[in-house]
């Protein structure tokens, strides 16, 4: 992990149609903001909301948040002019539904070229049907692809499953989809929490998606902004045992000492590597605040 490295523990769909939420946008504290043209927004608005997406993203006012725009599908009669319209704006991706193939994700690197888009526009496939989930290994792979986007909402429906406390209709398909974006390199971003009004239930999600391995969550209102945060932030005791590791592995290693203890506990290279992203994690945290 390097200096490019960007947190996205809290990921804020925002509707590109409401110019109040948009403003409001550049004062909540996300990591990353998803200006939405898709189910946020009823269709006669679409062409509205897209030119406010594209404003959004070029105003420069949104500080160190990580900009997207959500897209319609390319087989919508929106999702090549919301392609094209990204393109020229320059957001750091866009998000896009329903994704069902590497193909379906080389079509919308395709509409990006041909709009003129920089090579740094990536793309977000949404993970949320049984198709998508088939395919993710392939679709994780994509060389233009950052970060997977789970549709749990979706997912769930054409599951034919409830959303149910603790989510184990899904568990088994969310685990699939990070299997995939661990093997690629690529972040996973775990699926909403419906219910607003229950913030305890919503602590309970981010705790289980944390726990998972989900990079973070994407987030419905701005009152789930921080719970996210701090779920997803390395805590000061974190960090300073991440530091503690590395020292003693360094120091074993310069006087070639072969088993490394912490605490007790023998260290090997795959704590190590814990350690580095933890702290990784932190310094990106700091430089963004």
């Amino acid at each position: 992990m390097n200096a490019a490295f960007r947190p996205r523990r809290s990921v804020l769909y925002m509707p590109a149609a409401n110019e109040r939420a948009l403003e409001k946008a550049k004062t909540i504290p996300a990591d990353a903001i998803i200006f939405d043209l898709e189910d946020a927004v009823a269709p006669d608005a679409k062409p509205d909301a897209r030119v406010q997406a594209v404003a959004a993203v070029a105003s420069g006012e949104y500080g160190h948040r990580e900009l997207t725009i959500r897209c319609n599908g390319l087989d919508t009669e929106w999702g090549a002019d919301d392609i094209a319209a990204a393109a020229s704006a320059g957001p750091s991706a866009v998000v896009i539904p329903k994704i069902e193939s590497v193909a379906a994700v080389e079509a919308v690197a395709a509409a990006l070229v041909t709009a003129g888009a920089s090579d740094a526009v990536q793309i977000w496939p949404m993970i949320e049907t049984p198709s998508a989930i088939f395919e993710v290994r392939a679709i994780a792979a994509h060389a233009r692809v950052a970060a997977l986007v789970m549709g749990t909402n979706d997912l769930a429906r054409e599951l034919r499953s409830p959303i149910v406390p603790g989510r184990h209709p899904l568990v088994p398909h969310l685990a699939t989809a990070l299997l995939a974006g661990r093997e690629a390199g690529v972040d996973v971003l775990d699926g909403v929490y419906n219910d607003v009004r229950n913030p305890e239930g919503f602590a309970e999600e981010c705790r289980q998606g944390m726990e998972m391995g989900f990079d973070g969550k994407t987030l419905i209102h701005p009152s789930q902004v921080e719970p996210a945060n701090d779920t997803w932030a390395p805590s000061d005791d974190e960090v300073e045992h991440a530091r503690t590791v590395i020292a003693a592995f360094d120091e074993a290693v310069a006087d070639g000492r072969g088993v490394v203890t912490v605490d007790g506990r023998m260290i090997e290279n795959l704590h190590v590597d814990n350690a580095r992203r933890v702290l990784a994690v932190a310094d990106a945290l700091i430089r963004s605040a």
